[in-house]
């Protein structure tokens, strides 16, 4: 029989809604429940692709007896993080605060008015090896609960008197703002890198893409050598590693070993975003041209399975199927040798892949080898070409139509849950994304389906009075957005303004920094909640600045703020931009390493603004030589804006600077200025670039 999540739309909620527990979904039905029955709530939440939670939920939420016990002692509730990312902040903090560490899954026992009183993530159906479980904790709960209250309360007063300390940011002026905070974290990161297999810090190893951006950007600035080598390195090992998919491209969640070996198989639509970015940018700085192939494989990926027919990109593939995580993604050798000699018998593939008959992989759980390998390799394709005397095309070419094959050969399996629901904020990343690979790496199709999704987002994630959504799926778009909405989905229109010079981009840019700003800026202490104040149903109004595997909605605004000044000459982004800077610094000065997107716009702001107005007309081919020509470099800290016939009236009316600057007619123009102050001009290309590739 189906609980209470049964007429939801989230695929999490879905996959519990025949549970023998019953599950409401959040709302105050199931809190009313619990205050007429006199029970506590047992809250867990957690995601569609979480491997953990499939475990969790097999082992203890699918079990009648295990059932029955939370049944008996609690009301439940299933939420999914990515649907309401205000609650998982909240009681992930309350978990943290009280286990020391977070995760998912994350389950906690609340108090009818939401008090936290008890957090864990995991929990098996019985106690071992230290862990409590399920079947003790209810029966310890529910005797507590119905004989000694006041000891309840108590930790429940204990943990919410100190939730919003969480939650709290004081401001100082005193801080100072400066390169040396930049210059520190690059000494932290340098300090926690990974010199034999890249990335950073000790297994299980994350990638991490904003620390790498921040790299780039440091190298640029600094021309430190090392931090390019960091970032190269990096980038080179996690795509020849396991954590990538060799044969359907994307790279999974994160790698549990410090070799990019082993990973927890599940895909997010985020890590394809910022690991796109971080390819792009890497190719724009070194020319490399496998960072390049690599943006455009996880693009493909993208724009193949993650997409929705109208335009909307999708939030995640799992990683389990058919109850086994990986299943669908590792080979046994005699079917990939088979294969492979089909399709070409005489280069030795399987040792490239590194296959072994008895696998190439420990399993995480049992501690053995199944017989099962992941593909990854540990020479690069240029010394594999050299090593087989094979030019480096050939060789490629010969592994395209293997992988075909291949891939071909692995759509005949059961393909693990794709999460189709279609989030605002990361689509606003992977929009993002898309603009900087159509820049960068020069294809329009990017473009196109970055505006195409925008266009979605209108459509289907906004209502009739203007209000943007968090969620939509099948026909339904509901939860209001949230501050991370607002700031991706800013930070999308305003890359791909920078690529497309579409005018109505910037300004739904500006609308929707205002209706950010109105609904969730902090007027006492600065910085931006996490949601609006008439939407606040919990103890505390979260509010983050961490960089974790998402950059926080504050770090993205910090940015945007700061591009909508040099882009529109308006010094009130600039200023809300330094309120919302001084309002993080004591706690970005105490570990900057953890504030790595947050520093990205730092870095932006405390360099001079240099723009570059370009008057023409926007299909003429001198306009588009002079605008390409902007785009090839990395230059980090510049801003472009178009101007011609057809825009210019909306231009001065978002970016005032401009109005004195008109299109002449047949002759291209590259305005330079600095502050919103144009000073230099020329029709020529090459002046123009060597005004431009001075740093600031």
């Amino acid at each position: 029989m189906a609980n209470h999540l049964i007429d939801e739309k989230s695929p999490y909620l879905i996959q519990h809604a025949h549970n023998p527990v019953d599950w409401f979904p959040w709302g105050e039905t199931a809190f009313q429940k619990a205050r007429d029955e006199d029970k506590p709530i047992f809250l867990s939440i957690g995601y569609a692709t979480c491997h953990w939670c499939h475990v969790m939920a097999h082992e203890s939420f699918e079990d009648q007896e295990a059932a029955e016990a939370l049944n008996d002692a609690f009301v439940c509730i299933k939420v999914d993080r990515e649907e309401r990312p205000d609650i998982d902040a909240v009681y992930m903090a309350a978990c943290q605060m009280v286990t020391g560490s977070g995760g998912w899954p994350l389950n906690v026992m609340l108090t009818p008015e939401k008090q936290p009183f008890f957090a864990a993530t995991y929990l098996p159906k019985q106690s071992r090896f230290g862990r409590p479980g399920i079947m003790e904790i209810c029966a310890q709960i529910q005797t507590l609960w119905q004989t000694d209250r006041q000891r309840v309360l108590q930790a429940a007063d204990g943990v919410s008197g100190h939730l919003d300390q969480a939650f709290t940011f004081v401001p100082d002026t005193a801080v100072p703002m400066d390169l040396d905070l930049l210059d520190r974290a690059y000494a932290q990161l340098s300090r926690s890198y990974d010199p034999k297999f890249g990335g950073f810090d000790p297994a299980p190893k994350f990638p991490t893409p904003h620390r790498l951006l921040f790299l780039l950007r440091h190298h640029h600035r600094t021309d430190t050598p090392h931090a390019l080598e960091m970032v190269t390195h990096t980038l080179y090992a996690m795509r020849q590693g396991g954590l990538w998919d060799h044969v359907g491209f994307g790279f999974h969640r994160y790698s549990t070993d410090s070799r990019w070996l082993l990973p927890h198989f599940e895909k997010m639509l985020y890590d394809q975003a910022l690991l796109a970015m971080a390819y792009a940018e890497a190719f724009q700085v070194t020319r490399d041209e496998a960072f390049c192939r690599t943006a455009e494989e996880v693009f493909a990926y993208v724009l193949r399975d993650m997409t929705h027919p109208d335009g909307g990109f999708y939030s995640a593939e799992d990683a389990d199927s058919e109850g086994e995580e990986g299943k669908f993604y590792v080979w046994d050798l005699a079917a990939f040798a088979e294969l492979a000699g089909r399709t070409d018998g005489d280069i030795p593939w399987h040792e490239i892949f590194n296959l072994r008959p008895d696998g190439n992989f420990t399993d995480e759980a049992t501690r053995r080898k199944s017989g099962a390998n992941i593909l990854h390799m540990t020479r690069n394709w240029d010394q594999w070409a050299k090593a087989l005397n094979l030019p480096i095309d050939t060789l490629l070419e010969r592994w395209h139509d293997l992988r075909a094959s291949l891939f071909k050969n692995r759509r005949q399996r059961i393909a693990p849950l794709k999460d189709d629901k279609v989030l605002t904020d990361w689509n606003g990343l992977m929009i993002a994304a898309l603009a900087v690979g159509a820049r960068v790496l020069s294809r329009d199709s990017y473009a196109v389906a970055a505006r195409k999704a925008i266009d979605f987002i209108q459509s289907r994630l906004t209502t009739g009075e203007g209000q943007l959504m968090h969620r939509f799926r099948e026909g339904q778009a509901v939860i209001d957005a949230q501050a991370g909405d607002y700031a991706y989905l800013i930070m999308g229109l305003i890359e791909l303004y920078r690529t497309t010079y579409q005018a109505d981009l910037l300004e739904y840019a500006i609308h929707l920094q205002k209706r950010m700003d109105d609904g969730f800026w902090d007027s006492a202490q600065g910085g931006y909640f996490l949601i609006r104040a008439e939407n606040e149903e919990l103890p505390v109004r979260p509010k983050e600045i961490y960089d974790g595997a998402l950059p926080s909605a504050n770090s993205v605004a910090f940015s945007n703020l700061v591009l909508l000044s040099r882009l529109t000459g308006d010094q009130r982004y600039e200023a809300r931009a330094d309120d919302l800077s001084r309002a993080f610094a004591a706690t970005v000065h105490r570990q900057p390493l953890a504030f790595t997107h947050f520093l990205n716009g730092l870095d932006l702001a405390l360099r001079p603004g240099r723009e570059v107005v370009v008057t023409g007309e926007a299909a003429a081919d001198d306009t588009r030589n002079i605008l390409k020509a902007l785009q090839l470099p990395y230059a980090p800290h510049l801003v472009t804006l178009l101007k011609s016939d057809q825009n210019a009236e909306q231009l001065t009316r978002m970016a005032g600077f401009t109005s004195a600057l008109s299109p002449d007619k047949g002759v291209a123009t590259a305005h330079i200025c600095v502050g919103a102050n144009c000073k230099e001009s020329t029709t020529e290309v090459d002046i123009m670039l060597k005004h431009i590739q001075n740093k600031p």
